[in-house]
């Protein structure tokens, strides 16, 4: 969970995940789903919550059906595919859902 203010707080990363779900032409479900993703596990440092925000929307597409490559996500977040590859189950995971075994 998260307070109010943590959305407040995270406005810039909030913008910046909508124009990634713009770009990967992505609903407005999977759009919240990130956020509220995003929000509930957003770093305290800035440097790592671009990072958090793409792993967030990777897990958002899996979660609605949206799927989009890592790296397309990494890619409409400015980060590498690997930071995406490497953080997104824990996401799920901390969301009550089981990753994939792919």
């Amino acid at each position: 969970m998260y307070r109010a203010s943590d959305r407040v707080d995270n406005e810039a990363w909030i913008e910046l995940l909508d124009e990634a779900c713009r770009s990967l032409d992505l609903d407005d479900e999977t759009r919240s789903t990130a956020v509220d993703l995003f929000l509930s596990r957003a770093p305290d440092d800035d440097r790592g919550k671009r990072v958090a925000a793409a792993a967030s929307l990777y897990a958002a597409g899996l979660i609605r059906g949206e799927e989009r490559s890592q790296s397309a996500v990494a890619d409409a977040m400015d980060v590498s595919r690997l930071s995406v590859q490497k953080r997104w189950k824990p996401i799920l995971e901390d969301a009550g859902f089981s990753p994939p075994s792919w």
